[in-house]
């Protein structure tokens, strides 16, 4: 699903050059539940910014689905996102004025533009599946962080991505919560086929994943199928 050949990205810092990435080559497959573990300033962020289609490389090419991203113009790229991709971030990013309903219709309406009887129906769907049926009026400022990284869940996958990309999504919770968002998660990958990859610090996420890619300075310095 997820093929990189010689990636790199050196960010410019006034007149210095810094090399974030050295020469990445990563295949993933479809299905898989894959964590990116490194110390802080390895580049973990930064290839999950780049598979996701946030950034584009500074050298390199990375493919998805046989689809070089690396030449899409931003338009382009916005589209395969939203067709392809969904996201959860450490910060949840839920918009405050939005209920827990409109936040997850949000990508809908924005990204897929879909009639509002489908859109109603995969967000009931999701809403039962990660157990927040009944919150689905309330606001973000009214729930607690395990609810809101559920709401961010639910939104990141209401779309029907093939791939979730999930930036430290337990480190704002306590350990039951992160474990529950853990296991639903694998349920979702599990029951959809949907890739995960992760990028994280968190033993928990370590322990459950089936692949850990180990980063240190830019580079990959382990490679390893635990399951």
């Amino acid at each position: 699903m997820i093929s990189n050949q010689n990636v790199s990205k050196v960010y410019k810092m006034g007149e210095v050059d810094l090399t974030v990435l050295k020469d990445l080559n990563l295949q993933i497959k479809h299905g898989e539940f894959v964590a990116i573990v490194g110390p802080s300033g390895s580049g973990k962020s930064t290839v999950l910014n780049l598979l996701g289609c946030l950034d584009k490389p500074t050298d390199g090419k990375i493919f998805i689905d046989e689809t070089d991203v690396t030449q899409l113009d931003t338009t382009a790229l916005a589209n395969f996102r939203g067709e392809n991709i969904g996201f959860i971030f450490q910060s949840f990013n839920l918009i405050p004025v939005l209920s827990v309903y409109e936040n997850i219709e949000y990508p809908l309406i924005m990204i897929q533009n879909l009639p509002e009887k489908e859109r109603r129906e995969r967000i009931m769907t999701l809403l039962k599946d990660v157990d927040m049926l009944d919150q689905k009026d309330k606001f973000p400022d009214q729930l607690s962080g395990g609810q809101r990284q559920r709401v961010a869940i639910a939104r990141a996958l209401v779309t029907k991505p093939k791939i979730v990309f999930a930036d430290e999504p337990t480190a704002n919770l306590d350990t039951h919560t992160s474990n529950q968002i853990i296991t639903l998660m694998r349920n979702i990958q599990k029951e959809f086929n949907t890739t995960f990859i992760f990028a994280t610090h968190d033993e928990k996420i370590v322990t459950a994943v089936d692949r850990i890619i180990t980063l240190v300075d830019g580079v990959v310095t382990d490679d390893k199928r635990v399951a």
